[in-house]
């Protein structure tokens, strides 16, 4: 099970400060985020949360909600939320999840290579800590790793971090060994910064949607 360590905090870079979002943009974002949330935690997380909960305590032992602190927009920590999908050990040392992974249970498997077990983070969204929409908020182990790594690593916490985004969509899921894997990340979130607009959002989250049904193969 991963660590809850805050050890690693850094500002944003100052090349995150030319970011200039128009207000209709971040209001129309924020509205999308609040009308989607919503729906789902009315429509889904209302008797799923129930059901899963159930299911990952009687699978194995521990509690339903993995909570790991992230880093959010300009650098501000949150505690993200995710359905728990490996096993619970609350001394274990942070370790990305990889292929074939002992520490994933079996109902874990299946949260993951779907991405339910993002789904909780819709509270995360309707907290203000997260949108539906933008650069996924990396474990702040990673954040150690690359910041000053990889040129313009900082920038991408320019804006809130999302539950999905241009880069997962686009395959950059599961375990990043090579720092080439991270910067090619850094640069559709970077590219999505750039462009984001709502409309740009209701096609990643269709994609997500359809990337859920077929199964993620990099999720692991």
């Amino acid at each position: 099970m991963l660590s809850l360590s805050t050890s690693f905090v850094e500002p944003v870079q100052t090349e995150a400060d030319t970011v200039s979002v128009p207000i209709w943009i971040a209001l129309s974002k924020r509205l999308l985020d609040l009308v989607v949330s919503g729906l789902v935690v009315l429509l889904v997380l209302s008797w799923l949360i129930p059901i899963l909960g159930l299911a990952i305590r009687l699978t194995s032992p521990g509690p339903m909600l993995f909570i790991q602190v992230r880093t959010g927009r300009n650098g501000r920590l949150f505690r993200c939320l995710k359905f728990r999908t490996m096993t619970y050990d609350p001394n274990a040392q942070f370790r990305q999840a990889t292929k074939n992974d002992h520490r994933v249970t079996r109902i874990g498997a299946f949260l993951r290579k779907t991405n339910i077990d993002e789904l909780p983070q819709v509270l995360n969204v309707l907290w203000g800590d997260m949108s539906l929409v933008g650069p996924r908020p990396h474990a702040i182990q990673h954040d150690a790793q690359f910041w000053n790594a990889i040129p313009g690593y900082g920038y991408r916490y320019a804006i809130k971090p999302g539950i999905t985004g241009l880069a997962q969509v686009r395959g950059c899921r599961g375990e990043t060994s090579h720092i080439s894997q991270m910067a090619h990340r850094v640069r559709l979130d970077k590219f999505y910064i750039q462009k984001q607009s709502v409309l740009l959002d209701i096609k990643i989250c269709w994609w997500t949607v359809k990337s859920m049904l077929r199964g993620n193969t990099g999720a692991w």
